[in-house]
């Protein structure tokens, strides 16, 4: 559980971390710069580009055309105009835009990859791209048309498009944007629509900021999750180390460490030690750590994927400048990152999966004990019955989301490009499954702290008091019906704010 911020991101496309992509996505305060050793690098790459072409060497993508016109020549004097059709002609998403965090962290990781020195771009081209970032310069890019394996070709030439002046920033043209900022759209040369375009981006930009919101929500499960252990009045037996000292997965013994310390020194807890009848909790109570380890585990795993992917070379050719040679390849492949986020989408829906559950017998007095739908005037008072069934249609809904994007493919380009990942779709899917389990979990504490009041005059540890306050500052408890939506809202901004696993945090520091 940590805070994590920045002022200035340096970029030398070898050791950038999500955590700082999804911050500076999100805060436009962040400027980028790019490091000199990088400036070398793509200086001598590019020296290369501009020998091979003017030693007249066959080179795809720089004296050929693109796919299935790989075979087709290109003369010197038409190479310039190569690169803006090429931008101009895969500028061919549909739908509604990407949010502007992602399009922004897009913009980032592309900058991050052309630093490495092996797209043979000029560093003038990717200063331009670096300006637009700091003046936080957001694209119009259309969230659908990219199938993952040539890279996200149609969302990366969009941002491409408004970079040379010809596509939108914010509705408007990017051409007057770009002069109003000081900024003169770029006129390509050769290879820098394809060092552009080629390259995982989309994917990854998503990847970055899930990984940011799966590690918070994961914090933030392992609090609410022990609120609702104390309101339901269960042991912490089953979180007790040895235990999980002899399965030993880094995740569970995470979640199981957290969540005893967090109900320490609980009357709750005290109040039932002796007396209670109970052997052991329910599943959703008892198995906590291994569930929301697992999790844990598996965001862990797709940490170091996408950390290795976003410092890596994805664009075709790469330019090995010190060998004077240009390799066609398929780095641009997204199947490391679709496996993953489809991974990631799985794990998360797990959380929502067991939330739910946890808030169901919270509801359910068969099965708490406590007033049904937790209002002490049922009846006429519905308390909070729907706001589990609006946590079960999300969960219901994750189920289908998390089906993998990644086991599918379908041609392109005239079958020349006969496997493709479908990475793009298992990142968006990875963004709704996120949105959705926020949700949940805002819905479990909710109600957690409603039965944690229905307990008075006992108190929760002194850190889970701490959660209670910040529920308590936007809803108060209740003991009768009010429009619940406006509850619900108000406790998922906490949640998104981060604020509770800050408080947690500090408190257990």
């Amino acid at each position: 559980m940590m805070t994590h911020t920045i002022e200035q991101l340096e970029l030398d496309g070898y050791h950038l971390r999500p955590t700082d992509v999804a911050f500076a996505a999100r805060n436009p305060s962040v400027t980028v710069v790019i490091q000199p050793e990088a400036r070398e690098r793509m200086q001598a790459a590019r020296a290369a580009v501009e020998r091979w072409i003017a030693e007249g060497r066959v080179v795809y993508g720089m004296t050929t055309g693109f796919g299935e016109f790989a075979n087709v020549l290109i003369p010197a004097s038409d190479v310039e105009t190569l690169q803006e059709n090429l931008i101009i002609s895969h500028s061919a998403g549909m739908g509604p835009l990407l949010p502007a965090d992602v399009v922004r962290a897009m913009m980032i990781l592309r900058i991050n990859a052309l630093a490495k020195g092996y797209s043979g771009i000029r560093t003038s081209t990717v200063d331009a791209l670096v300006a637009m970032v700091n003046a936080n310069l957001i694209p119009d890019v259309p969230m659908h048309g990219s199938v993952g394996s040539s890279g996200d070709l149609a969302p990366l030439s969009h941002l491409a498009l408004a970079l040379i002046g010809r596509g939108r920033i914010s509705g408007e043209p990017s051409d007057v944007v770009l002069r109003r900022h000081g900024i003169e759209p770029v006129r390509l040369a050769a290879k820098e629509g394809l060092a552009l375009i080629n390259g995982t981006q989309m994917m990854s930009a998503y990847g970055c900021l899930a990984l940011a919101d799966a590690q918070r929500l994961l914090d933030t499960a392992d609090i609410v999750g022990a609120l609702t252990t104390d309101a339901l009045r269960g042991t912490d037996h089953a979180f007790d180390d040895r235990l999980h000292a002899v399965r030993p997965h880094p995740g569970q013994r995470h979640s199981a460490r957290t969540i005893r310390r967090l109900m320490e020194g609980s009357q709750i807890r005290e109040s039932h030690r002796t007396g209670d009848d109970r052997v052991q909790d329910a599943y959703s109570i008892r198995c906590m750590p291994q569930v929301h380890g697992a999790s844990r585990d598996a965001i862990r795993h797709a940490w170091d994927v996408i950390e290795r992917e976003i410092n890596s070379a994805t664009d075709n050719p790469l330019i090995f400048a010190d060998d004077d040679i240009h390799l066609e390849g398929g780095n641009f492949h997204g199947q490391p990152l679709a496996l993953v986020l489809d991974y990631m989408a799985i794990a998360m829906a797990e959380i929502a999966n067991i939330s739910e559950r946890r808030t169901e017998r919270m509801v359910n007095s068969a099965l708490s004990g406590l007033p049904r739908f937790l209002t002490p005037r049922g009846g006429l008072h519905s308390g909070m019955m729907i706001a589990q069934y609006t946590a079960a249609a999300m969960v219901s809904e994750n189920k289908v989301l998390a089906h993998p994007a990644s086991v599918d493919s379908i041609p392109t380009s005239a079958n020349q490009e006969d496997h493709n990942s479908m990475g793009s779709i298992a990142a968006r899917k990875l963004a709704q499954v996120i949105a959705n389990t926020q949700r949940v979990l805002s819905i479990e504490l909710l109600c957690a702290a409603q039965a944690i009041d229905l307990l008075r005059p006992l108190r929760t540890s002194q850190v889970l008091e701490r959660v209670m306050e910040i529920v308590r500052s936007v809803v108060p408890f209740t003991d009768h019906d009010r429009v619940l939506y406006l509850d619900m809202e108000a406790v998922e901004t906490v949640v998104a704010s981060g604020d509770i696993v800050i408080s947690v945090s500090d408190a257990l520091q």
